[in-house]
C-alpha cells in the first residue's frame, strides 16, 4: 500500500504487534493524534521469537483497520507504528530505546501468560525469556541514565496486571541484585496501572476477498464496541488525552474491580461455559451458535440465569451488558473461532465460571444446572475432544476419574469432588472415565 506516513515523535513503547493492540491502542492513538495537539507514535516490540514485526515493516508499519457491525463498515488507515524492533535479532537496539527521555508509556499484551517470573532469567541473557525480565533490564539502562521510569498500560487479562507486572520486576531486582536505589527509583519514578479492555478483535479476514483498492498483508478487523477501564490515581487523562478523542475509556481510582468482575463473568464466562459444548456438537464460531436455537438457549440459561443472579451490581445494569454482549456476538462481521476460545480452557473456566458455580450454590443452595452441564462438558472435551493445553493438563484429565479431576486443587485452587456426582448426570462422564 502507498501511504504518505507522517512522522510524529516516538512516546510509546509497545510490547506486542498482533491483532488486538493494532485494533485497540494504536487505533486509539490513531484518533487522539487526529482529535488533539497529542502528537506520539509506537515503537513495537516483537515479545517471542516468531512474530509479525517483519510483515509489517515491508508495508512500513501502516496498515488498515475494519471495524465492522450491523452499525456498517468503519475504515481507517494506521500510522502511528513508526518501526518495529525484535530483540531476538537485536538487543542492543532494544536496550537502546532506554536513551531517548521522550518514552512515557509502555503498552503490552503479552498473553494471560505473558506476565510472569522465572528464576531461570538471568541478567546477562540477551533477551531473557520472559516480558518482565526484557522490561527489567530496559528499566535499568533507564535507571543508569537518570532518566525519569514510564507509565505502564498492561492489557493482559490476568487480575491486577500492573499489580502483578510490578511484582515481577522487583522480584527480577532481588535476583540480579540491582540494589535499593533501583527499587525506590521503580516505586517513584514509574507508575503502574491496572487495567480492563474490552474488544472483540479478529484480526486478518482470512476467509474473505475485500476490495480496498491497494494491497494489504496486515489488514485488522474488529467490533464497533470498546471499553477500556484504567485504575490509577494518576491523572492519566492530561497526558494521554482519552477525552478528546470521544473514546470509551474509564480513568478511575478505585472501580475496576466492578467492571472486570461484570465483563469475566459475563462476556468471558459465556465463551468458557459455551465452548467445549459447543466443538464437541460439531460448531465452528460463536456466531454460528448465536443462530442455533438450542446453543443459543444454553448461553441465555448460562448468563440470565446462572451467572448474572451471583453479581451484586445493579440488576438493570448486568442485564443491558449481557444483551449487549449477545448482540456482539451475533455480528455478521465477526468470525470469533471457538477453537481459538478453547485454548487454555481450564485456567480459563477456574477464573471465568468457577466463581459463578460457586457463588451460586452459596447463595441457593442448589447447583446451577447448565453451568455444571458445561463443567461436564469442559471435562468430556478434555477426554475425547481436541484440546489445546499443556500437555500435563491434557494428560491427566485424559488418564484420570472425574472424581480425581475435580479434587485436583492445581487445577480449581480447591478440592471440587463433592460435585463429582452432579457433573456425572450432567453429562453421563462415567463411561468416558479411563483412570
Amino acid at each position: 500500500m502507498n501511504f504518505n506516513k507522517i512522522t510524529r515523535p516516538e512516546r510509546v513503547i509497545q510490547f506486542g504487534e498482533g491483532g488486538f493492540l493494532r485494533g485497540f491502542f494504536d487505533w486509539m492513538l490513531q484518533k487522539i493524534n487526529a482529535s488533539s495537539d497529542f502528537s506520539a507514535s509506537v515503537v513495537v516490540i516483537q515479545p517471542i521469537p516468531n512474530g509479525m514485526c517483519d510483515k509489517l515493516e515491508e508495508q512500513k508499519c501502516v496498515y488498515t483497520h475494519l471495524i465492522r457491525g450491523v452499525e456498517g463498515v468503519e475504515k481507517s488507515v494506521i500510522d502511528v507504528i513508526s518501526r518495529c524492533v525484535n530483540p531476538y535479532e537485536s538487543f542492543d537496539s532494544y536496550l537502546a530505546l532506554a536513551e531517548n527521555p521522550d518514552f512515557r508509556f509502555v503498552v503490552s499484551n503479552t498473553t494471560e501468560s505473558g506476565i510472569t517470573f522465572s528464576e531461570e532469567d538471568k541478567i546477562t541473557d540477551a533477551p531473557p525469556k520472559t516480558f518482565p525480565a526484557k522490561l527489567t533490564l530496559l528499566l535499568k539502562r533507564r535507571f543508569e541514565l537518570g532518566l525519569d521510569g514510564f507509565i505502564f498500560l498492561p492489557c493482559e487479562l490476568i487480575d491486577r496486571n500492573g499489580d502483578n507486572l510490578k511484582k515481577c520486576i522487583m522480584k527480577y531486582a532481588d535476583l540480579w541484585n540491582l540494589g535499593e536505589e533501583f527499587k525506590k527509583w521503580i516505586e517513584c519514578k514509574n507508575i503502574f496501572t491496572n487495567t480492563l479492555v474490552d474488544r472483540i478483535n479478529t484480526g486478518y479476514p482470512k476467509d474473505e476477498k475485500l476490495d480496498l483498492g491497494y494491497d494489504d498483508n496486515m489488514v485488522n478487523t474488529s467490533e464497533y464496541f470498546h471499553l477500556w477501564v484504567i485504575e490509577t490515581e494518576h491523572d492519566l487523562d492530561s497526558e494521554l488525552p482519552f477525552s478528546k478523542a470521544g473514546l470509551n475509556v474509564i480513568v478511575t481510582r478505585d472501580k475496576l474491580e466492578m467492571y472486570r468482575t461484570r465483563k469475566v463473568r459475563i462476556l468471558n464466562g459465556a465463551h468458557t461455559s459455551l465452548v467445549p459444548y459447543a466443538l464437541l456438537s460439531g460448531f465452528d464460531t460463536v456466531k454460528s451458535c448465536i443462530d442455533d436455537e438450542g446453543m443459543r438457549e444454553h448461553i441465555r440459561k448460562c448468563v440470565f440465569d446462572e451467572i448474572i443472579p451471583t453479581l451484586d451490581l445493579p440488576k438493570e445494569e448486568l442485564t443491558d451488558y449481557a444483551n449487549s454482549v449477545l448482540e456482539r456476538f451475533a455480528n455478521p462481521y465477526i468470525k470469533h473461532y471457538l477453537s481459538s476460545i478453547a485454548l487454555n480452557s481450564v485456567s480459563k473456566f477456574k477464573v471465568r465460571v468457577l466463581p459463578s458455580i460457586l457463588e451460586y450454590i452459596k447463595r441457593y443452595g442448589k447447583m446451577p444446572k447448565t453451568l455444571i452441564f458445561s463443567f461436564a462438558k469442559l471435562i468430556e472435551f478434555y477426554k475425547m475432544g481436541t484440546p489445546n493445553d499443556a500437555p500435563e493438563v491434557i494428560e491427566y484429565i485424559k488418564n484420570h476419574s472425574v472424581r480425581d479431576i475435580l479434587k485436583n486443587e492445581e487445577f480449581w485452587g480447591t478440592d471440587l469432588s463433592y460435585l463429582t456426582e452432579e457433573l456425572e448426570v450432567a453429562a453421563d462422564l462415567g463411561a468416558t472415565e479411563n483412570g
